[in-house]
């Protein structure tokens, strides 16, 4: 229970305590001016019932206030919720995007590997393939310096 809503139903309280210890006084009649007429009624009784209307009303004003808030807050929670799943949506949809980025980015450095691979092996055969070519110079050249030396080895027996 809030604090007003505790004082109201005190001053409730001692109003219609004083009214009850007050009862014969309260429902004396008197003679009431209304501007253009003159009644006779219970003056303490009227004031009563005015009090009563008037936090009749208030109770009746705090409960709507109440009930406004409320629907008002239901309103934001909803809306609070569809701002969640708009962003969560965004966030995915982000994590999609960066996800589809690496991936091809992935891709490409596979295929740039995969050249660079080839081109390392073309290399590597093409170099094999010159060194091969100077070593079959090389044991040509000896060879053929070899056969010299045998040759003119025969042709002087003497030596």
């Amino acid at each position: 229970m809030g604090a007003r809503t505790f004082f109201a139903l005190l001053v409730l309280v001692l109003g219609g305590l004083f009214a009850w210890l007050n009862w014969p006084e309260v429902t004396r009649t008197a003679p009431l001016s209304l501007g253009f007429t003159r009644v006779e009624a219970p003056l303490g009784l009227v004031l009563l019932v005015a009090l009563g209307v008037v936090t009749l009303l208030y109770l009746l004003f705090t409960l709507g206030l109440e009930t406004a808030a409320l629907l008002e807050v239901r309103r934001y929670a909803r809306e609070l919720l569809h701002y969640k799943k708009l962003a969560e949506d965004a966030e995915q949809s982000r994590f999609t995007e960066l996800r589809r980025y690496l991936e091809g980015e992935f891709q490409a450095l596979r295929e740039a590997e995969r050249e660079e691979l080839r081109a390392l092996k073309q290399e590597v055969a093409e170099t094999l393939e010159k060194h091969g070519n100077t070593l079959a110079a090389y044991i040509g050249e000896l060879e053929d310096q070899i056969l010299r030396l045998l040759g003119e080895r025969k042709q002087d027996p003497g030596g």
